[in-house]
């Protein structure tokens, strides 16, 4: 490390032709440590839920038409009439391609793409925090990142936040690239800036944030920056008023939660996984940080509080509450509270650093004894030992039949003569049929096919339950 990279103030304001803080291979630690930890949670193989289904649906199809979907806001099956690829649809689009690549296709290489785009984007956040506050500094932030519970279930779930992380970490670098060098960085602040809310659209309130930590830092310089990060906006403004358009402009809001003013603190308390120790540790670093951090204390807090500030605006208009969701914000506040860290007394710096890292592997164990999400794939193995040719298996509901189709397809094509999806009603004509469902509350998702089966002579006999972590299934064994 540097002498420059540990002066009060230097990192942002570079004298013109003095050296950067040079990149160290040690900066390859938070990358590594995330690319460990996820490889550790992958080891079980549990199949995919629902959201990586789904995901993992369209991206099989033809390019054409998911783009076609995407515009129409039409769902791309029979039993996914309701729910379009149109939001994260640039997603998708890069997943079609992941999964174009020779080797690729299989479930574990789904979630293999966000567990390395996550690598890349840690990578990238140190490397900007490094140059800003110093090689410890950096490298310790993106250890804390590497280790936090909402960081690690993220990186290993196919969907978009991987790709969310990853163009943060680009656009961080950006800004700080700009800061210390201007023009340099502009390029890749506005690409990655783009990247980041057409990934995930809350990303753009980090967007905004690193915009204002330009303009507190460099005032009316800031200009390009100011409009830059208003043009990396666009396309995310552009697939919001798309999905307006196509109709699909309020779905999943169901899900978002209205906090009551206290989103803050919930936020705080998801990215700390619920554990109070590692949340009253990030928050006392955090303040700690924002006031002693110099050169890197700016962007860090701006990173952190205008994202909050906004969607807390935003609350006062409708519910926006989504722990994953403020993923992108809540980077800012691992940055910060490592920065804090590094601000206490020399003595006290590293075993401050042990601690922190300590908390965020303590409230992340969870994660590695965790059941699977969802179980269709055992399901599924247990329908191709028990089924015979010829008796209908029905989905019953749109989670059931997302998952039995997929793994009728990869696991058991044999019984795909058989199966019946939505809209599709239970078959009477046979003499044994198989029920599958979703479990709401320990009760049967209300579906026509009891009174279908019940009218037809038919009683349920059997019951066999595979319970998960997101969705609970039931096979049911129906006989006259």
């Amino acid at each position: 490390m540097t002498s420059t990279a540990l002066r009060a103030g230097t990192p942002t304001s570079r004298p013109p032709g003095a050296p950067a803080v040079r990149w160290s291979p040690w900066e390859l630690l938070p990358p590594l440590v995330v690319l460990v930890l996820g490889t550790v949670l992958l080891r079980p193989g549990h199949g995919l839920w629902f959201d990586e289904l789904f995901t993992a649906e369209v991206a099989r199809l033809p390019l054409g038409d998911i783009v076609s979907a995407i515009v129409s806001g039409e769902g791309t099956t029979s039993y996914l009439a309701g729910v379009p690829p149109s939001y994260n649809a640039p997603y998708y689009l890069v997943v079609h391609l992941w999964m174009s690549l020779p080797g690729l296709g299989g479930d574990t290489s789904l979630r293999v793409l966000s567990l390395l785009a996550t690598a890349g984007g840690l990578a990238l956040i140190c490397r900007a925090v490094a140059r800003l506050g110093g090689h410890a500094t950096g490298i310790l932030a993106g250890c804390v990142l590497a280790c936090s519970p909402l960081v690690l279930e993220q990186a290993v779930e196919a969907r978009s936040y991987g790709l969310a992380v990853l163009a943060t970490g680009g656009a961080a670098l950006g800004l700080v690239r700009w800061l210390q060098d201007p023009p340099r960085g502009l390029v890749l602040f506005g690409v990655a800036g783009a990247g980041m809310g057409l990934a995930h659209w809350y990303a753009v309130t980090v967007l905004a944030a690193f915009v204002v930590a330009a303009l507190v830092l460099r005032g009316r310089r800031a200009l390009p920056v100011l409009l830059t990060g208003a043009a990396a906006a666009l396309p995310t403004v552009a697939l919001v008023a798309l999905n307006l358009l196509n109709g699909t402009g309020g779905r999943n809001a169901e899900h978002l939660k209205d906090t009551g003013g206290q989103l803050p603190g919930l936020a705080v308390r998801a990215w700390a996984g619920g554990v109070d120790p590692l949340l009253y540790l990030t928050v006392g670093l955090a303040i700690l940080g924002a006031v002693r951090a110099a050169g890197l204390r700016a962007v860090a807090a701006s990173w952190v509080l205008v994202p909050l500030l906004l969607l807390l605006t935003a609350e006062l208009v409708r519910p926006v509450y989504l722990p994953r969701y403020l993923l992108a914000g809540l980077l800012g506040l691992g940055v910060l509270a490592a920065a804090g860290a590094l601000t206490v007394p020399r003595a006290a710096r590293a075993p401050v650093a042990a601690l922190i890292l300590a908390c965020s592997l303590l409230a992340s164990q969870p994660l590695f004894d965790r059941q699977p999400r969802e179980r269709s794939d055992d399901l599924v193995r247990s329908l191709a030992e028990v089924q015979r040719r010829g008796e209908p298996i029905v989905a019953a509901d749109q989670r059931s039949a997302t998952g039995l189709d997929h793994y009728v397809r990869t696991l058991a094509p044999e019984l795909r003569p058989d199966v019946v999806l939505p809209p599709d009603d239970a078959p009477v004509g046979a003499e044994r049929v198989w029920l599958v469902r979703r479990l709401t509350d320990g009760v049967p998702e209300p579906t026509d096919d009891d009174e279908i089966l019940a009218a037809g002579g038919f009683r349920q006999v059997a019951e066999d339950s595979f319970p998960g972590g997101k969705t609970d299934l039931v096979l049911q064994r129906w006989e006259r």
